[in-house]
């Protein structure tokens, strides 16, 4: 739990009533949840945005959103599960999945395929639908660059790029270019090192950690081609919202925001290519629920390769 802003320091293991769901709602007993960059900026209060719910202080006490578990009790209004059943899903708006319980919206929830197991399920929910979408409309013969390809998202969309026939340029730090290679990338580039701005142009850009000028990724886009940032500083992603649009229109180039669909009809086509053995799932390390803390660290330091899942059973 947490009660104000900062980093794993302010998080604290304390025993609380099991929480009941309400008519629309379903209690899981969690096994898994996996860690998402979401969770290290909410734990932290920044960007600005991830303060949305609670301004001055955590809107949720508990953070944890893609939970996977068995239904332990169902709301009144509950149609779709059934206690024992095995489930999984993103759990963004109420949250809650470090914890033995949870409670989520029923429309959260999908059945969990049998094939995988609970920490895999968890990995897939919100990572999975940005990397979906992210890719979308990709083809072969493209040229796509993914900016924070070797995290969570990062990861499942260079695989999706590279089925769909592209040629994938992964950036990140230097620490995850063997990774990516591993997971497909053609080209590596390690940002700290080589401005990828002015490695292109690309037919398609998905960044992951939007920081740089709308200028910048202007000329990273091949005429006709399309860029779309999902997470980065409230400035970047404001600008690009804006001047980014405008700028995009003006020299023939898709410049925006992904505004990432959540729900189980955007993250279920992915767990049914990892249980084809289309798609991998590549989970770096997985952390107990006392060492919560050391989790949310290990990924807001930019050290996860993949996902990062705290089990809980």
């Amino acid at each position: 739990m947490y009660d104000r802003y900062g980093g794993p320091e302010v998080l604290s293991l304390a025993e609380v009533p099991v929480p009941s769901p309400g008519p629309k709602q379903v209690l899981v007993q969690v096994h898994a949840t996996s860690v998402n960059l979401s969770d290290w900026e909410t734990l932290r209060g920044t960007p600005l945005y991830s303060r949305i719910g609670g301004l001055r202080a955590p809107g949720r006490p508990v953070l944890g959103s893609d939970i996977a578990g068995r239904v332990e009790a169902v709301g009144s209004e509950v149609t779709l599960f059934a206690p024992g059943e095995e489930v999984y899903g993103d759990n963004l708006t109420l949250k809650g999945g470090f914890a033995e319980y949870a409670v989520a919206p029923e429309s959260a929830l999908a059945r969990k395929p049998a094939s995988l197991s609970f920490a895999e399920a968890s990995t897939l929910p919100q990572a999975g639908a940005i990397a979906l979408q992210g890719t979308a409309g990709i083809t072969a013969g493209m040229s796509v660059l993914i900016n924070g390809a070797g995290g969570g998202s990062g990861a499942f969309a260079i695989q999706l790029a590279k089925s769909a026939g592209a040629h994938v340029t992964g950036v990140d730090n230097a620490a995850k270019l063997a990774f990516m290679r591993t997971l497909g990338a053609d080209e590596v580039i390690d940002y700290r090192a080589e401005d990828f701005t002015r490695t292109g142009p690309y037919d398609r850009v998905l960044d992951l950690v939007a920081h740089r000028s709308i200028f910048a990724y202007r000329r990273s886009v091949a005429r006709g081609g399309r860029y779309r940032c999902v997470g980065g500083t409230t400035r970047a992603l404001l600008r690009m919202t804006t001047v980014g649009v405008v700028a995009g229109m003006v020299t023939g180039r898709g410049l925006g925001v992904l505004a990432v669909k959540e729900g189980p009809a955007h993250f279920t086509p992915l767990a049914e290519l990892c249980v084809a053995g289309r798609i991998a799932i590549h989970t770096d390390r997985s952390f107990t629920l006392d060492e919560t803390a050391a989790a949310l660290a290990h990924v807001g330091a930019g050290r996860a390769l993949g996902k990062v899942v705290v089990e809980i059973r």
